[in-house]
Order: structure tokens, then sequence, then C-alpha cells
């Protein structure tokens, strides 16, 4: 114990001596949390609408406001022509185009029905399925309000006026800071777990100290833990320092306890010293370390549901998301913080994660003393 105790303090020493390691540990990820936060951004506003009004109706003006008054859209222009819009839009200067033709109301009232055209610049497709999915929603909205009105003066056939009351759950207002920062923080408590910590062993071969250390007294078993558990500890106040933050800039709500979280990031942080030594023992530069680290960690990230749902990959993808950690730390950070979830339900996740700890460390030590 105390040849472990001599090491952390070596560690520590180094780490807070090394003026290029202590912004990467303590100033990026503070940056990366508040930049990330507000760039990764789900919703899309003030897309530049073409508004092609050849009704010059009522209920074409009442369309035209409603789909103005949406917050999604700011009007780009109100051309007289169809073609002067298809120019817009195959410009750039436009990012839909939505074509009233003449009549409209009139075909709507006489024939119950009434066409429009909608066109989407689909150069960026998630950008413009957000465009079509916000249009569609707020015509069917306006489709509907027409419907109870007409229902509404017809009191022979049926009530005058529907009422639906509705919630969402977990996150009322559909704050997508709420969903995103809890799995940010993920990644940054992965980058500090699984880069530093293999760049840090991978150090010691590049400046040829690695041999002096394994000819000493000090035990394996403990050179490995006085190495990674640095990084342990000093992810682990990353996550606190997050949290923290995330509270007091973004109101982060947190329904459950921060027990489970630190707990599970205990055994999770666990896998990613794994990978990061597995990873030292098959390199001999940090610039070696930082790009197979780098591999792993994007498809890990890209693919753990942070971003798009994983119910939304192709069925063999899904597969592949079992074998990925930050999938499950993802998944229960939210859990906890969002549904106040328990022991109950993060106790399978944090199964999975405590065999991938057991199966990674034991692979990397048994490499570790084979190769060095």
């Amino acid at each position: 114990m105390r040849t472990i105790l001599v090491i952390l303090r070596k560690e520590f020493l180094q780490v807070f001596r090394n003026k290029a390691m202590l912004p990467i540990i303590f100033v990026m990820p503070v940056i990366q949390l508040l930049v990330l936060s507000f760039a990764a951004n789900y919703e899309v506003r003030n897309l530049r609408i073409d508004i092609v009004d050849q009704d010059r109706s009522a209920w074409s003006q009442r369309l035209r406001s409603k789909m103005l008054a949406s917050g999604y859209f700011q009007l780009n222009g109100a051309p007289a022509h169809v073609k002067a819009a298809y120019e817009n839009l195959e410009r750039d200067r436009a990012d839909v185009v939505l074509v009233i033709p003449p009549h409209f109301e009139r075909n709507l009232v006489r024939h119950n029905e009434a066409g429009l055209q909608l066109l989407v610049n689909a150069i960026n497709g998630s950008k413009a399925g957000l465009a079509n999915g916000y249009a569609t929603s707020i015509i069917r909205s306006f489709n509907q309000d027409i419907r109870l009105e007409w229902l509404a003066l017809d009191q022979r056939n049926g009530p005058s006026r529907i009422d639906v009351s509705w919630s969402n759950w977990f996150n009322p207002g559909m704050n997508y800071k709420y969903f995103m920062v809890p799995g940010i923080l993920v990644v940054l408590v992965t980058m500090i777990g699984a880069f530093l910590s293999g760049m840090n062993i991978v150090k010691e071969k590049e400046i040829g100290t690695i041999e002096q250390l394994n000819v000493t007294p000090i035990r394996k078993h403990h050179f490995i833990i006085g190495k990674l558990l640095p990084f342990w500890i000093i992810a682990l106040f990353e996550l606190a320092l997050g949290l923290g933050l995330g509270k007091l800039i973004f109101h982060l709500p947190m329904e459950g306890s921060l027990l489970w979280i630190f707990l599970f990031a205990a055994v999770y942080l666990l896998v990613m010293l794994g990978m990061g030594l597995l990873i030292s023992t098959f390199t001999d530069t940090q610039q070696q370390a930082m790009f197979i680290t780098w591999f792993f960690i994007i498809i890990f990230v890209l693919m753990s549901g942070l971003f798009t749902p994983i119910e939304s990959m192709p069925g063999w993808a899904q597969r592949i998301t079992w074998f990925n950690p930050i999938t499950y730390f993802v998944k229960v950070i939210r859990m906890v913080m969002l549904k106040g979830s328990g022991w109950l339900n993060i106790w399978p996740s944090l199964l999975v994660m405590g065999a991938f700890a057991v199966v990674l460390n034991a692979v990397a030590v048994w490499n570790y003393r084979k190769t060095v």
C-alpha cells in the first residue's frame, strides 16, 4: 500500500507540474461542455421560407401567419410567381417554399379539400427533414383548427370543441440541453480516462524510464495501479465539476441520486482505464496511442445513442452497440437525471460494465506483463 501511495504522489506531482497537461484536464473539458451544449442542438430555427400566395384569401393569410408565428420560419420573400421562388431555392437563398394555389379557400369550402405545394432544399438532409416536419406539423394543426371551427358551427354533428390534454414525461419543456449535456459529460469523462491514462504509460516508454521502473522492486500491479488511479480520481472530479456547471448554467434536473451516477462512473472508468492500458501495450509513442484511442472513441461516441437514436440504426449496428461502453453510461446518466431511476433500473447495465472492466483489464495486464 505504501508503494502505491508513493507512486500516486509522484504521478500527481507530474500532472500538476506539467503545464501542457493541466489545461487539457481542467480547462478544455469546461470549454467543450459549454460549447458543445449550445452547439449540439436538435432544433433548427429561423429557416428561410418563401411563401407564394396565389389565393390571397383570408385562410391563405391565416396559414401564412401561423407558419411565421411558429418561430421555426422567417419570411425570406413573398414572390408573386413560383418561378422566382424556385430560383431562390436553387441559389440557396431559401430553405423552404410554400406554394398556396389559386382558389385554395374556395376548394376547401366547396370540396372539403385543397392542395398545397411544399418544396424543401434537401442539400442538408437532416435540416431538410426537420424543416419538412415542422411545416407539415403546422399545416396539420391549421387543418385541425379549421375542422374544429366547422364542427362548432354545426352543432347537430357533435360538440362545439374537442379539448386534448397532453404532457411530456421526464422532460416537460422539451429542453434539448437536458438531453444532451449528460451525454456530453460522458464523452468528456471518457476522454480523460482513455486518452490520458494510455498516453501516461506510453510516455515512460518514450523517455526510456519504463525499463528502469521494471528493474526496481516495484511490482507490476503496484506500477499499473499507481499509474492509472490518478486519472480515475481526476475523471471523477471532472464529472462532479461538469454536473455542478450543468446545474448552475443549464439548470439540469436531478431526479435520481448522484450516488448511482458516481457508482456507475467508477466502474465505467475502470473500463476506460483498461482500454488505455491495453492500447499502451501495443504502442511505443504517445502519438500512436492517441491515434488508436481516437479511432475507437469516435466510433463509440457516434454509435452510443448520444446524437442519433440507437433504434434508428440498422440491426447489425444495434448489435455492435451491445459492446459499446459509452452506450450504457449515456443511457444510465440520462435515466438517473431525467427519470429518477435507481438500482432496479441500472443494475443490468452495471453488471455488463463490470464484466467489461474485468475482461479488458485482465487482458491488458496479461499483455503488459508479456511484452514489457
